[in-house]
């Protein structure tokens, strides 16, 4: 995940993933990786992993995890389960998970309606303008 302004679509999220399991562990992107596909972290890495630290859900944080889950992560880190929020286009979810979809171990959790990173953006921006 980005984790950027960490927010209760944020943490809604993660209290669904953890509902899968009996530990959670959560990879955090990168700013060069997560600049791929959308626009740079406004909170650095260390604000975004402290903040999904500090998530009740959360057991444990990857710092610089890739975009692309491949079979040695997964194996890696003993993962039985690749979840994502529903929020992903199928041509995203294809370039991330296409390893963990095809040894059935990827799902998706619910988004969060009425909230996001770039809503969080358009209101500061709004506000700036009042």
């Amino acid at each position: 995940m980005v984790a950027d302004l960490f927010h209760y679509g944020h943490v809604g999220m993660l209290r669904q993933a953890k509902e899968h399991g009996d530990y959670l562990l959560v990879g955090v992107h990168a700013d060069e990786t997560v600049m791929s596909y959308k626009r740079r972290p406004i909170f650095s890495m260390e604000e975004r992993v402290a903040s999904v630290e500090g998530c009740r859900y959360v057991d444990e944080v990857v710092a610089d995890a890739p975009l692309t889950i491949d079979r040695a992560w997964i194996e890696r880190h003993n993962i039985n389960l690749v979840l994502h929020g529903d929020d992903f286009s199928t041509e995203m979810e294809e370039l991330c998970y296409r390893i963990p979809m095809a040894m059935g171990l990827y799902r998706t959790v619910g988004y969060t309606p009425g909230i996001s990173t770039t809503d969080i953006i358009a209101r500061i921006r709004a506000a700036e303008v009042d």
